[in-house]
């Protein structure tokens, strides 16, 4: 599946946090990230996620779609972390 994952942290978790979507996801700005991942990938994510974070002030989203194909994506200004794929 396709994930868009968006969170909001306190900032002395923020390091850890990054650290660890970069693990599964790529980043794409500021506490934004995308990519494909497994089902089971993403139940891990979230689990790791909730170890770090302080559920009455933090707050993970994920936006999921089968395929990237179904997401129309549009950068205006500079793209922060171009996904640059080579094989």
């Amino acid at each position: 599946m396709y994930v868009i994952a968006v969170y909001d942290i306190g900032e002395k978790r923020v390091g850890k946090m990054l650290k660890l979507c970069r693990q599964y996801l790529n980043w794409i700005q500021n506490s934004v990230f995308e990519g494909e991942i497994s089902e089971a990938q993403l139940k891990i994510l979230q689990a790791r996620a909730e170890d770090i974070m302080e559920p009455e002030t933090d707050s993970f989203i994920f936006f999921k779609s089968r395929n990237a194909k179904w997401i129309d994506k549009q950068i205006v200004g500079k793209e922060r972390s171009p996904l640059d794929n080579f094989l």
